[in-house]
């Protein structure tokens, strides 16, 4: 997917110059990288707010607009308003194709209802990680990385290194010998205390005495002997 970011030159820098640019309903920002100076610019507010609402906008290389010159871009940071729908500021990172680049890429789940520990063993799909930290040449970079769940199995996970990563993609974990969970299908907690909690209760019943007996553990009432009232034949 591509997508293109229009910027100007920003000339004004400061404090007061940034209150008075957003003010005008645009966004300062800076773009740095690739052995180059680091460039002020300035963007439309409105066109920023919608180009974060696309997942790609966070992991894609950005085909961007300065002054009539074009270069390939990385979006690296932004500062939101605290209650604001307002961008503060923004970051972009030039990009040199014959290096290396991290990114943070989305991932996407498939098959969630159908995987045998969802369907067959009552179980809970649980998201380990959203996104996954890569390294890969410019070219190389997917927009996202999907995850299958269709073989998943209860109380079973799938580890980034099973992951399916495309050609030249490395994920950062492998280069510090790690290989974390990603998602992982369990029994809901609440239903796994709740069957603790209601135990089944187990009654004694003890034996029926036979006619004429006691019954086990039950006292035998001793009767005392009748007095005899004095001047009483018997």
């Amino acid at each position: 997917m591509k997508i293109e970011v229009v910027a100007f030159p920003r000339t004004q820098q400061g404090t007061g110059a940034s209150r008075r640019l957003r003010g005008s309903g645009r966004v300062p920002g800076v773009i740095y990288g690739a052995n180059r100076p680091v460039q002020p610019v300035e963007l439309d507010q409105q066109a920023l707010l919608r180009h974060l609402k696309l997942e790609a906008f966070h992991a894609s290389i950005l085909d961007m607009t300065v002054d009539g010159g074009k270069e390939q871009v990385l979006l690296r940071d932004f500062q939101m308003h605290p209650w604001k729908p307002m961008v503060l500021h923004v970051d972009f990172q030039r990009i040199d194709k014959s290096r290396k680049i991290h990114m943070r890429v989305p991932l996407h789940f498939r098959n969630a209802d159908i995987c045998p520990g969802v369907k067959l063993g009552g179980g809970m799909v649980q998201h380990v990680m959203n996104e996954i930290e890569i390294q890969c040449l410019p070219d190389d970079l997917p927009e996202y990385i999907e995850v299958d769940l269709k073989d998943l199995q209860l109380g079973h996970s799938i580890h980034v290194g099973e992951l399916p990563l495309p050609k030249g993609v490395e994920p950062i974990s492998k280069l510090k010998h790690d290989d974390p969970a990603v998602v992982t299908v369990q029994i809901p907690r609440a239903i796994v205390v709740e069957e603790e909690v209601a135990a089944p209760v187990t009654e004694i019943i003890g034996e029926v005495p036979a006619e004429g007996e006691a019954a086990p553990g039950a006292e035998t009432e001793k009767k005392e002997p009748e007095k005899k009232e004095p001047g009483k034949k018997e």
